[in-house]
Parts: structure tokens; C-alpha cells; sequence
């Protein structure tokens, strides 16, 4: 299992901006799909948005749409989470996940189940 690390979380205003990073280790990271989830304090864990293997194919959570960006470097085994116009509501732990694809795979996978690896968590924390 390789593991993948998080980091770019913070404390900032509403209006402003952070960017998550989440970067794994070895040779196999363009063989993986990825996704970011997060989780406030007393909800479920959630989907924020998930990126294929190949970086084509993207989706997002309806309340983050046109406020965050998923994207990911495979040269730099780095997956990326821009997210401008951050709201209170944005305030969780960020999660990176990923699972092992076929290379021929073009899909994202929305369901927290169809990962089975994850790593520790960033907070993020916006204050109005």
C-alpha cells in the first residue's frame, strides 16, 4: 500500500483561497483514480470531487461546483484541490483517496467505497 499525504489546509476568511495537495510515492500513481472527500464535525463524510486516472474525466459535489478545481500532475504524483471563494460551509477535515485502475480506465468513481485507500486528512477552517 503506498501511502498519500495531504497537505495545503489552513485557516482563512470567507472569499478566500487554499490549495490541497495530495502526493504519493512511487511509480504506480498514474495508474491510480482519485478523489477528494471531506468531513465536518457531526456530518458524514462526503464526496467533493473525483478525477480519473488520466485527468479527462472530472466531477463535483453541486456545492462546490465553479468554486473548486480538481486537477492532478502525474509527472509529480500530486493531486491538486484549488478552491477559491471558500465559505464557512467549507470547513472540514479534506481527505485524499485513491484506488488502483486498470490503464485503460477513464472513469472517476464517486462512492467512498470504491476506494480503499486514504490518507490522513487536512483541515480546513473558514471563518466569516
Amino acid at each position: 500500500q503506498v501511502q498519500v499525504v495531504e497537505s495545503g489546509g489552513g485557516s482563512v476568511q470567507a472569499g478566500g483561497s487554499l490549495r490541497l495537495s495530495c502526493t504519493a510515492s512511487g511509480r504506480a500513481f498514474p495508474n491510480y483514480a482519485m478523489a477528494w472527500f471531506r468531513q465536518a464535525p457531526g456530518n458524514n463524510r462526503e464526496l467533493v470531487a473525483a478525477i480519473s486516472r488520466g485527468g479527462g474525466n472530472t466531477v463535483y459535489a453541486d456545492s462546490v461546483k465553479g468554486r473548486f478545481t480538481i486537477s492532478r500532475d502525474n509527472a509529480k504524483n500530486t493531486m491538486y484541490l484549488q478552491m477559491d471563494s471558500l465559505k464557512p460551509e467549507d470547513t472540514a477535515i479534506y481527505y485524499c483517496a485513491y484506488r488502483m485502475v486498470s490503464p485503460f480506465d477513464t472513469i472517476y468513481y464517486e462512492s467512498e467505497g470504491n476506494y480503499p485507500y486514504w490518507g490522513q486528512g487536512t483541515q480546513v477552517s473558514v471563518s466569516s
